[in-house]
C-alpha cells in the first residue's frame, strides 16, 4: 500500500480496502504484472533465460514450493534472493507480533488475544519486504530447536508462567518466517529427523515443541538448494520431503564463453584504480575458455562441478597481476598479458576438487595443465595447427629463428618496451599475426599467444624459471641436457 504511513490500526487498514493474502499469492500476483508489463523479473542472473527461470516462474504461478538442484556456483541462493522482489514493498503486521502476525488473520496467542482486547484500535506496524526473507544454511548439527523452537526457561521465569503454557515457547526460524520467504541451502546436510519437522509443516502445518502440539496455520514460501551429489555423499533428502516439494528446477553452468564472459564481468570486483589495467578481449575469453576445460578435465571430479567463482577469482588475479607488474615497471597504464597468467594459478587451485589423477599431477600442476589447454585451444582459433600447414608453412621463419639457437625470455614484471622488443625480435611473429587480421591492440598479445601456442603443438620449446619464459629450440634443450 502506498499510504501506509498514514495506516496504524485494523480499522485504518478496513478503510483503506486491506485484503489478506497468502505469500504464495503475494509472489504469484506480482509476477503476473511484471510479466504482461515485458518487466526483467530476475534482474542480473545470465544464462537461465530459456531454462531455468521459465521453470522458476512456472512454480510460482502454480505457488509451489521449489528445490533448486544443481553444481555449485550456478546462482541457486542468488536466485531465491531475487525472489523478494516479487513480494508487495509493505506488509502490516500486528504491532509487537514476533510471528508477523496478519492483523485480520492472527495466528499465535498474542496477536489473537491482542485482536480481542482491543478490535480494530489494534495498533499496526509495516514490514518492508527486505525483512521478510529468512534463509539457513543446513549443517548437520541444525537442530529442531533451530528451526521449530523450544521452550525458554528464561522467558517463563521472566513471565512468571508455567511449562505448560504455551506463551513460553521461543519460536524458531521456520515460524518466524511466516508470511515470509523461508530459504534451506544444502538441504541434504539436514538430518533425516529434522527432515522429518519440515515436511510435517509443509503438509500439515503441525508444530511440536516439547509436549506442545501447536496448530499453527504457517504462510511460507519454501525454497530448498541442493547439489545433486549430496544425495550420495553427505546425506540425502528424504522421500517423504521430496515428495512435498512440488517443484524441483535443475540449474546449469553457461552453456557458452559469451554468457560465462558476461557473468564474470558483472561479478569481478574490480578497484577504480586498476582501470589503468586494460584486459584485452582475447584475455578475457581465455579466462572463461580455463573454466569450460576444467569442467571437461580428467583431473577434475565433474560431479563437484567448477564454480563460476573461478572465472571471477582467475579475472580479479589477472588484473592484479598486471596491476602489480605497472606499479613495479613505473608505468601509468598497461594491458594484460599471456605471462600475466601466472597469477591466476592461485585462483585455480583452490576452486577444483581433484579425482586421484589429478591429486597425483597436483593442484599447481593441474591448474597449468587447464591454462596450457585454453592457449592451445584459443591458439587453433587465430592460426593454423602448424602439424597441418602443407608445402606452405607460415611458421617457417619462426622455426628457423629458434632452430638457429636463438632464445626469448619474457619476464614476468618487464616493462611494456621492454615485452614488446622481445616479440619484435622474433621473425615472421609480426607477420603471423597480421595475416591472422586481428585488431591493433591485441598485436602483442597475439604474437605472444603464438609463442605460447607453438610451445603447446611442440614445434619450439619453453621453460619457466626464475620469473621469466625462455622460449628457445625444443631439440637444443635436449642436447643441452644430454651435454
Amino acid at each position: 500500500m502506498d499510504d501506509y504511513q498514514t495506516i496504524t490500526t485494523i480499522a485504518d487498514l478496513k478503510k483503506a480496502g486491506y485484503t489478506t493474502k497468502s505469500v504464495k499469492e503475494e509472489l504469484r500476483s506480482n509476477l503476473v504484472t511484471k510479466l504482461k508489463s515485458g518487466e526483467r523479473v530476475f534482474d542480473g542472473i545470465i544464462g537461465f533465460d530459456d531454462t531455468v527461470l521459465p521453470d522458476i516462474e512456472r512454480a510460482i504461478l502454480s505457488q509451489h514450493n521449489i528445490l533448486l538442484l544443481g553444481l555449485r556456483g550456478q546462482a541457486k541462493t542468488r536466485i531465491a534472493r531475487l525472489l523478494v522482489t516479487l513480494l508487495d514493498e509493505w506488509m502490516p503486521i500486528i504491532a509487537g507480533s514476533e510471528l508477523n502476525d496478519d492483523p485480520l488473520n492472527p495466528i499465535t496467542r498474542y496477536g489473537i488475544d491482542t485482536v480481542e482486547k482491543d478490535g480494530d484500535q489494534t495498533k499496526v506496524e509495516w514490514v518492508h519486504r527486505d525483512d521478510r526473507y529468512v534463509e539457513k544454511l543446513a549443517t548437520p548439527d541444525v537442530s529442531i530447536a533451530d528451526l521449530v523452537g523450544d521452550v525458554d526457561p528464561i522467558k517463563a521465569a521472566t513471565l512468571k508462567l508455567p511449562y505448560s503454557d504455551e506463551r513460553v515457547i521461543h519460536f524458531g526460524l521456520v515460524p518466524r518466517s511466516h508470511r515470509s520467504i523461508f530459504v534451506i541451502n544444502e538441504l541434504p546436510d539436514l538430518q533425516a529427523r529434522i527432515q522429518v519437522s519440515l515436511f510435517n509443516m509443509l503438509q500439515e502445518g503441525d508444530l511440536q515443541i516439547r509436549g506442545f502440539k501447536l496448530r499453527l496455520p504457517l504462510d511460507i514460501q519454501f525454497v530448498f538448494t541442493a547439489n545433486p551429489e549430496d544425495y550420495t555423499n553427505r546425506g540425502s533428502i528424504i522421500t517423504p520431503l521430496k515428495d512435498r516439494i512440488e517443484s524441483q528446477i535443475l540449474t546449469h553452468y553457461p552453456k557458452t564463453v559469451e554468457l560465462s564472459k558476461e557473468i564474470t564481468s558483472q561479478e569481478a570486483r574490480v578497484h577504480p584504480e586498476q582501470e589503468a589495467v586494460n584486459v584485452l578481449e582475447l584475455h578475457r575469453n581465455l579466462i572463461e575458455q580455463i573454466a569450460f576445460e576444467a569442467r571437461q578435465s580428467d583431473y577434475i571430479d565433474e560431479k563437484s562441478g567448477v564454480s563460476a567463482r573461478l572465472s571471477i577469482s582467475a579475472l580479479e588475479n589477472l588484473i592484479s597481476t598486471a596491476e602489480r607488474r605497472l606499479l613495479i615497471s613505473g608505468g601509468e597504464r598497461t594491458s594484460t598479458r599471456l605471462s600475466d597468467y601466472w597469477g591466476v594459478i592461485p585462483a585455480i587451485t583452490g576452486k577444483v576438487e581433484l579425482v586421484y589423477e589429478g591429486e597425483q599431477e597436483g593442484p599447481y600442476g593441474v591448474a597449468l595443465s587447464l591454462i596450457e589447454s585454453a592457449v592451445k585451444d584459443t591458439f587453433l582459433q587465430y592460426f593454423p595447427n602448424p602439424n597441418d600447414s602443407g608445402e606452405s608453412d607460415p611458421y617457417g621463419a619462426i622455426k628457423a629463428f629458434f632452430g638457429d639457437g636463438n632464445e626469448v625470455d619474457l619476464l614476468n614484471d618487464a616493462s611494456d618496451e621492454d615485452y614488446q622488443k622481445a616479440l619484435d625480435d622474433v621473425p615472421g611473429l609480426a607477420r603471423l599475426v597480421h595475416n591472422a587480421n586481428v585488431r591493433a591492440d591485441h598485436s602483442y598479445a597475439l604474437m605472444e599467444l603464438a609463442l605460447h601456442g607453438l610451445v603447446e603443438l611442440e614445434v619450439i620449446g619453453k621453460d619457466v624459471v626464475d620469473g621469466k619464459v625462455s622460449f628457445s629450440d625444443p631439440l637444443g634443450d635436449i642436447f643441452d641436457g644430454l651435454s
